[in-house]
């Protein structure tokens, strides 16, 4: 009983913290990786849902309340933003994506949360968060060769455009790359800036 405890204690997971758009225009981008996935047959197209990467990292359960503490902290202060996506991009040899055209609202969120929350999500030194500052929505990745050079082919000269207010992030959570991620929570952004301690004035 007490060695089953100790390993629920140092139980660790992999989380994504990530920004998925609206309705329609997920489906839209769930229409494209399906189609990538048909004409290419590359089963990483239609293995993820649509959706904006803000970080992963590997961490012990143990430090999830805090983080999640962090992360509603900064969605109460942080204001929704518009994102647009314009046309396609990638990664050679391996992955195809959707530009962001306004990286900027990312990036600060990123960059703030990073500030804020870096130290909670490293487990160790062999495991550090990876915060995206480049920001995309891949529509297939893990591609073999020839799978990437014919789609690329296609998709360099592609068109896509699409816009979403990001008001919301959202963290998930699974056991290992084996086991589908659940939805820990969603974290609204309700842009009400906290306020400073008070402080001794003189």
């Amino acid at each position: 009983m007490q060695a089953i405890e100790s390993v629920k204690a140092v139980a660790v997971a992999e989380y994504l913290l990530l920004i998925t758009p609206h309705e329609d225009l997920f489906n839209r981008i769930r229409l494209e990786k399906q189609s990538f996935f048909e004409k290419y047959k590359a089963p990483e197209a239609v293995r993820g849902k649509p959706h904006l990467t803000l970080v992963r990292f590997t961490q012990f359960e143990g430090a999830e309340d805090r983080i999640r503490q962090k992360l509603r902290n900064k969605a109460a202060e942080w204001l929704p933003f518009c994102v647009e996506l314009t046309d396609y991009g990638s990664f050679p040899s391996h992955t195809i994506y959707l530009n962001v055209a306004t990286k900027t609202g990312i990036q600060n969120l990123v960059k703030s949360i990073r500030t804020d929350s870096q130290a909670l999500m490293k487990m160790d030194k062999d495991n550090k968060p990876h915060f995206i500052l480049e920001p995309h929505i891949t529509i297939a990745r893990r591609l073999k060769p020839w799978q990437y050079e014919a789609g690329w082919l296609e998709y360099r000269d592609k068109s896509f455009s699409g816009k979403f207010m990001a008001n919301a992030m959202t963290l998930l959570k699974r056991a290992d790359e084996n086991t589908p991620y659940k939805t820990v929570e969603r974290f609204v952004f309700a842009g009400r800036p906290l306020l400073p301690k008070q402080g001794v004035m003189f």
